[in-house]
């Protein structure tokens, strides 16, 4: 099964791979195995060397044993080499030779050790020594790059990596020409990081001093990949080293770098926002190596390492869906991730993002993951940041191979960078360089390290940087003199400068945020107060056409009996023109969207089915497993829906990115339940509310979460809107609360024929998904209907005989309803809040101009009064009850007490705290009360 397809039918019990488990021991994993002594059949070939050389029968056996003994010491180098690497610039972490490295530990002894032993072909030799072998072995494993790769299963990628890194010419060699490249840009890299110093001083950089080396090794993946196919890298990584990317590797022009640290904006004057440091923002350019061009952009980030990632990832699965016809543009399109040590070992968004590389739906055809590992954290040493022996080991989780790499070592770091984007191409997959290095400042350029980590920065002291241990040895082999050195450190010192004066006078020119598929839209032309309804009715025929397709068996699909009742009664809906339920209104908000060449991606826990068995979006043939999806019938875009993994944090990450890099696709991120949302909060507070601010970065990403109080317990009740409200200023996003199929019908198409794209977060419902009442009529999909802010009470009394306006948002508003007509209160209406934010002022200040009569205005909610929407709607109902002149002037609060945990878990007590605040909307409790007293 293509493991980026959607695949045609379900998968076995287990996790699938078509290379898992092994069917048959290969060679190298039997050769871990001393029981299995068939590796390669060298054994075997051995005895049969030595019979045709006329050997005895003791010198027979002994051959056959001495070849056995001499693979199990080539596998253990393979298995093990990387711990006798040598990695750490500083010389700190050296360890001893593991004793299975030696010849001694697998029984040669001393006096053995060159005599010629058979190998059949391995490391290139046919007879060898055990001293040769271990002098090639040790060259290959124990060097400036370890290789960890016999975790992997599959047997052609081992044999991938061991084919570049093993034999006796296996030598990491540049020509002279690309040696001088990779010197230049460690000292540009060197160099700009001290011109910074040296013009503002004490001012927070985040310097990549002391791991100058990924500089040249991330033009070797632009290049490299340019020859293998790539067209287009997306980079994503926290602040260490960053403007250094952006400088020599993005090549962001220096003077606006150098504006940006004299206070100047990104972006110009007249676009706003509030911006970002330096050190967060992000910027794209071309570059051209050998002809072939190459777009690359960096994304923007917060401070919360490692959040950026998923986002990354959704942004390269959009740009290679957008670019691939009828396949996904694996090839084309590269996410390209820079970690740091301890965030890398320590967030788990990075074992989320792990998770995604071979699923459907969110596998990139692989990652390469860059480790700038400066062996600490902020003050952390390693051995207090985590529990395994390299920060990378969680690469292990998903079989990626992993290079560690000296730092020191320039041309080193700049091979692993080629062999992985090879490898990446390949196989379109996962890979990991972890490049030892230090830090040769603290945290940021104001900070002492030698607080906490003497030891380590009194060596950094006295260590050489890169430039002049790189330099030397290109000297010593007569690659540069003296002169060339000094000529490029001269060179690009007087560019900073030039650079430097001009951005005294530099202003930017244009934002880069609606070019491309963004091309045609723009900002809100009007205020967040006012109405911005666009059509989003469809006609009737259109409506029925996509509803055929909804409703339609292929022949030979066996369907559950269930769901054929489902499929009937959506037929019987169409039928009657009536009794449209939540389900079938989004699919056909889904289907006329396809039909006008909008894509539309689903994603989340069980998005397929849904969560309440109410989507069914997918039919599962109840006899062979195979999947039907009837709205990938529809031509005109493309349909995904996909059962996401068990993320939060990860997937709406990636979701978000997703509708950053396509605009044209209506991108959905359903929660399981509401409360699970938490788990996704810095994606919420960092990205989704503040990137267009921050970052210029616009959205139209829908998130829906399960919303409503109906007894199942404090973990299934609330979604948490306060926080959302909360997060609302600057029209950065819509907060809604539909009620109504048909509302929630056109406020999905809303997102997509609006010019704009804003975050749209609705609370969507679980009871009323088949609630007799939360229905709605074909008529209410096509003619003059749109999304409607405020929705009217339909039994309510005329607006000039309302005493008591109830205001409310959600599944409350039927309860109230009932309550009121089974009460016979004549004057008494319900008004529904559809949507929070941008607040409904407008519509709700005319609506309570009508009411000349009114003389109580109330806010109901069924959450705590320290959560749900009390403290954002009062002040703005307040105004518009002055704006009307009408009536009170405040809205009195009914609804829960004030309480820690969202909901109770005890359904008696969730019984009576709903009808208790029932009551108290509507006025039953006092007027009780009143009747008591007066008895």
């Amino acid at each position: 099964m293509d493991i980026f397809s959607d695949g045609a039918r379900e998968p076995g019990p287990s996790w699938a791979r078509d290379n898992w488990p092994l069917i048959e021991l290969d060679a190298l994993n039997a050769g871990l195995d001393p029981t299995l002594m068939t590796i390669d059949g060298v054994p075997a070939r051995a005895k049969a060397a030595a019979q045709a050389a006329g050997k005895s029968g003791a010198e027979i056996q002994q051959a056959a044993e001495d070849s056995i003994r001499a693979m199990m010491l080539i596998r253990t180098y393979r298995v093990r080499g990387h711990l006798a690497a040598n990695l750490d610039p500083l010389g700190l972490s050296q360890l001893e030779l593991p004793a299975d490295l030696t010849p001694e530990f697998h029984g040669f002894r001393p006096d053995e050790l060159d005599r010629p032993v058979f190998v059949g072909g391995t490391l290139g030799f046919e007879y060898a020594t055990i001293s040769e072998l271990v002098e090639v072995l040790r060259a290959n494993y124990c060097g400036n790059v370890g290789l960890e790769y016999m975790h992997i299963n599959d047997l052609e990628e081992r044999r991938f990596l061991q084919e570049r890194m093993e034999g006796r010419d296996a030598t990491i060699s540049f020509t002279d020409v690309g040696k001088q490249a990779i010197l230049q840009k460690v000292i540009e890299a060197e160099q700009w990081e001290k011109f910074l110093a040296r013009k503002y001083v004490g001012t927070k950089r985040f310097g990549l001093d002391g791991g100058e080396s990924m500089v040249p090794a991330l033009e070797s993946v632009i290049k490299y990949g340019g020859q293998y196919g790539v067209r287009e890298i997306v980079f994503g990584m926290a602040h260490r080293g960053r403007l250094n990317v952006l400088a020599n590797v993005m090549a962001k022009p220096y003077r606006a770098i150098f504006s940006e640290f004299a206070g100047g904006s990104a972006n110009p004057e007249d676009v706003g926002g509030s911006g970002d440091v330096k050190y967060h923002l992000g910027t794209s350019s071309d570059r051209e190596f050998d002809g072939i061009k190459v777009h690359m952009s960096l994304a923007a980030n917060p401070s919360h390492l490692e959040a950026v990632d998923p986002v990354v990832l959704g942004k390269v699965r959009a740009i290679q869906v957008g670019r691939g016809d009828d396949d996904v543009a694996l090839d084309a399109v590269l996410p390209v991730l820079l970690h740091g040590d301890a965030a890398f070992a320590g967030q788990g968004i990075v074992a989320e993002c792990f998770g995604f590389s071979g699923l459907p739906g969110y596998g990139t055809g692989g990652t390469i993951h860059f480790v700038i590992n400066n062996q600490v954290g902020f003050t952390t040493s390693p051995q207090f940041a985590r529990s395994s022996p390299y920060p990378s080991d969680i690469a292990k989780s998903v079989q990626a191979p992993i290079l560690h790499v000296n730092g020191d070592d320039p041309e080193a770091v700049t091979f692993t960078c080629k062999l992985a984007i090879e490898y990446r191409q390949r196989f379109n997959r996962d890979i990991v360089i972890d490049m030892w290095c230090y830090r040769r400042f603290g945290h940021n350029e104001g900070d002492e390290p030698s607080f906490t980590q003497p030891l380590m920065y009194a060596a950094i002291r006295k260590h050489p940087p890169i430039s002049e241990i790189y330099g030397a040895r290109l000297l010593g082999e007569g690659v540069v003199d003296e002169a060339w050195i000094a000529a490029r450190i001269e060179e690009f010192t007087a560019l900073l400068e030039g650079e430097f004066e001009t951005a005294k006078s530099f202003l930017p020119n244009k934002a880069d945020w609606f070019e491309g598929r963004w091309s045609g839209l723009g900002r809100p032309g009007t205020p967040e107060t006012e109405r911005r309804n666009v059509s989003t009715s469809v006609p009737k025929e259109v409506l029925c056409d996509v509803g055929a397709t909804l409703t339609t068996i292929p022949e030979g699909l066996a369907v559950h009996k269930t769901l054929r009742r489902i499929i009937d009664a959506k037929a019987e809906m169409l039928a009657s023109g009536s009794g449209f339920d939540w389900a079938t209104a989004e699919a056909l908000a889904f289907g006329t969207l396809l039909r006008e060449g909008y894509s539309v991606r689903l994603s989340g826990q069980d998005s397929g089915r849904g969560t309440f068995s109410q989507r069914h979006s997918v039919w599962v043939d109840q006899t062979d497993g195979h999947k039907y999806i009837p709205l990938t019938q529809i031509d005109g875009a493309r349909f995904e829906v996909r059962d996401s993994p068990l993320s939060e944090f990860g997937v709406l990450g990636y979701e978000y990115g997703y509708s950053i890099a396509d605009p044209r696709t209506l991108v959905l991120w359903e929660a399981q339940f509401g409360d699970f949302v938490n788990g996704a909060q810095v994606i919420i507070d960092q990205f989704i509310a503040a990137g267009e601010a921050k970052w210029l970065r616009a959205s139209g990403l829908v998130m829906l979460l399960p919303h409503g109080y109906e007894g199942q317990g404090p973990e299934h009740s609330s979604a948490r809107p306060e926080r959302f409200l909360q997060l609302c200023a600057d029209d950065n996003m819509q907060v809604a609360n539909c009620t109504t199929p048909a509302n929630y019908f056109h406020i999905l198409r809303r997102q997509m024929h609006r010019d704009f794209r804003k975050p749209l977060i609705i609370m969507t419902p679980k009871s009323l998904l088949r609630h007799k009442q939360a229905v709605s009529a074909l008529d209410d999909f096509s003619g003059e209907s749109h999304f409607r802010r405020i929705l009217s009470d339909p039994s309510a009394p005329d607006d000039r005989d309302v005493r008591r306006l109830v205001l409310c948002t959600g599944k409350i508003a039927y309860e109230l309803m009932e309550a009121r007509d089974e009460a016979g209160d004549k004057g008494i209406s319900i008004v529904r809040l559809e949507q929070l934010y941008p607040f409904p002022s407008e519509p709700l200040t005319i609506r309570l101009q009508r009411m000349t009569g009114l003389e109580e205005l109330v806010w109901a909610q069924e959450e705590p009064k320290n959560s749900g929407y009390w403290d954002f709607v009062r002040p703005r109902i307040e105004k518009c009850l002055a704006e009307a002149k009408v009536g009170p002037t405040r809205p009195v609060y009914a609804g829960r007490k004030r309480a820690a945990s969202p909901a109770t878990g005890l359904a008696k007590r969730h019984a009576a705290e709903q009808a208790a605040l029932i009551a108290d909307a509507l006025g039953h409790s006092r007027q009780a009360t009143q009747q008591r007293k007066a008895g």
